[in-house]
């Protein structure tokens, strides 16, 4: 088998994951570190080393083994719940990789907070409630640092505050915002990252860009799909370049927008009903649309919901962010639901 690159787990939802699996191995061979590979992820693997990503000691211990048998080109994750321990065996591999100090602050708010303060890196609360927020799709390749892409996102009622929508486009002005490019500038150099693809989310206040939090891999909520959608740009491939110490090829060939929205439940309660119409497909500018829940589940309603209450996603395409909201708000008339409520779902 060619050298692979190492992905510590697969993920635990197919229509999220599976995008970025599929691009990682059209470039390069994909070994999966997991106790127990997903079938959906089967198709797309070269192979699968047994061994469980959360155990972090055992994982490494395994990894090694491997690797003083065969030729290992790269280490990734996209889950922050084995950053860490990606980063120490990337490491301990002497490979390409956020540093295991870099990998611990961006997976704890407080450190991340404190960690760049002699930079003067400007943070916020991501729970503002009254500052816009974005992430800075960020690319670096040897201390050179390139935003790929701006993605904003409009959130929920409180407290939970989940996702509604993202949205990408070509043409962002934040792209070329100088207080916004510095944020993420100063960021990448506090964290001492000189390879590698961040997630940099922002708020955006009265007195600027405030970082609020930070990711060492890809995000997920099918960014990397509206990414390359609207500009072109494969962040997945980009990431896998680069953790094999390749050059990637981030030139944009697109110059759309993209957008994501996703379906919360209406009331607390057993989802009795969920059906989409197979027109949806057929609306201008849809890319797909996808039910992420089952009938009978317990589902909480959008104020408290998690993301594991989401009930369906879909994605639009357009030249423009307006061209993609009129398409979402077609799309999501092919989306009928029916909850009992709370009371009645026992």
């Amino acid at each position: 088998m060619p050298q692979p690159v190492l992905l510590l787990g697969a993920g635990r939802r197919r229509a999220y994951d599976e995008f970025v699996l599929t691009r990682i191995a059209a470039a390069r061979p994909v070994l999966l570190v997991d106790a127990a590979p997903p079938d959906w992820a089967q198709p797309y693997l070269a192979g699968h080393l047994a061994a469980d990503p959360g155990k972090g000691g055992a994982t490494a211990s395994a990894v090694m083994r491997f690797a003083a048998r065969h030729r290992v080109r790269g280490v990734l994750t996209h889950s922050g719940e084995y950053a860490v321990v990606a980063a120490r065996i990337a490491g301990q591999l002497g490979l390409p990789g956020a540093s295991l100090a870099a990998a611990v602050a961006c997976g704890d708010p407080p450190a991340l907070r404190a960690f760049p303060a002699g930079h003067t890196v400007a943070t916020g609360d991501p729970g503002d409630p009254g500052a816009p927020r974005v992430s800075a799709e960020t690319v670096v390749l040897d201390g050179e640092i390139r935003i790929a892409a701006i993605t904003r996102t409009t959130l929920g009622p409180a407290p939970a505050r989940q996702p509604l929508r993202h949205t990408v486009h070509a043409h962002d002005g934040l792209l070329h915002n100088r207080f916004l490019r510095l944020a993420v500038d100063r960021t990448v150099h506090a964290l001492g990252v000189d390879r590698g693809v961040l997630h940099i989310g922002l708020t955006l206040t009265d007195r600027g860009p405030r970082v609020t939090d930070v990711a060492p891999y890809l995000p997920g909520d099918l960014i990397p799909l509206l990414v390359r959608r609207a500009t072109g740009v494969d962040l997945a491939q980009a990431e896998a370049a680069l953790a094999t110490g390749e050059v990637p090829d981030t030139t944009p060939t697109r110059q759309r927008a993209a957008a994501i929205q996703f379906a919360y439940p209406a009331a607390t309660g057993r989802l009795d009903r969920l059906d989409l119409s197979p027109d949806a497909a057929q609306e201008p500018g849809a890319d797909r649309m996808l039910l992420t829940q089952h009938t009978g589940n317990h589902v909480t309603a959008g104020p408290h919901a998690t993301v594991a209450d989401r009930l369906a996603l879909w994605v639009a395409v357009g030249e423009t962010p307006a061209g993609c909201d009129d398409a979402l708000r077609r799309m999501a008339r092919h989306l009928s639901a029916g909850i009992a409520p709370l009371a009645n779902a026992a």
